[in-house]
């Protein structure tokens, strides 16, 4: 079993969009994914009261516990959305993880609280990527100038990035309000290819059991992020 730590310390990044449906992809995929919400909001959970996804609530003291008893029950992925703050739970959450998503939007308060994390990542020599949420669609297949200057700011600072951003779609407040994954809500739109894109992302850095993050990393040069095509 491997473990993923979804991570943002800014409010309103979407974490708990991105765990719901990272971890309804991977089920869809054939994995046996476990949803644990570790945010003491528990959007997660009270999200997905009503779906079939195991959703564990949890807490940051819980979570070694919580990866023994889930990989004895022949669970695959276990999926954790962590709490924000502080950041000792933070740490907890990146210790039992083989995988560390930090979300964030393309904006200047959302990058400087991402960057923290990537700074905590680096000296746990935890393997990790910068994911991108909530961004605006290119235009003539250029990357909107709030969405390359990010991304030439993340490479200045030597920051993995993941090749998958995710755009901003009402899809994933839609799939949410009826309790649902976008690849169960909308199977065939861009949302979820987005979403199912990313799931196998995460599946092909897990079976390559990841590394840590390094500087000087060339991955987030501008007008590389994949594009679903709306």
């Amino acid at each position: 079993m491997q473990t993923v730590a979804v991570i943002s310390r800014k409010g309103g990044a979407g974490k708990s969009t991105v765990s719901v449906n990272l971890a309804a992809a991977l089920r869809e995929s054939g994995q046996r994914a476990v949803l644990a919400d570790a945010d003491p909001l528990r959007s997660s959970s009270e999200a997905l009261r009503a779906h079939s996804l195991s959703v564990v609530e949890s807490s940051a003291s819980k979570l070694f516990a919580l990866v023994t008893a889930s990989r004895r029950s022949g669970c695959d992925v276990l999926v954790i959305d962590t709490p924000a703050s502080p950041e000792a739970d933070i740490v907890a959450a990146i210790k039992v993880a083989d995988l560390c998503l930090v979300v964030t939007r393309p904006t200047y308060l959302d990058l400087a609280a991402a960057l923290k994390t990537v700074d905590l990542l680096r000296q746990l020599r935890a393997p990790g990527l910068i994911l991108l949420n909530q961004c605006p669609s290119p235009r003539q297949g250029q990357e909107p100038r709030v969405v390359s200057g990010t991304l030439e700011a993340l490479r200045f600072a030597g920051v993995p990035v993941s090749p998958v951003a995710l755009r901003v779609r009402q899809a994933y407040q839609g799939a949410l309000s009826y309790g649902r994954g976008v690849t169960e809500w909308e199977p065939n739109g861009p949302a979820a290819a987005e979403t199912r894109a990313l799931a196998a992302l995460v599946r092909s850095k897990l079976q390559g059991e990841g590394q840590a993050l390094q500087p000087a990393n060339d991955v987030a040069r501008p007008g590389i992020l994949s594009t679903v095509r709306t």
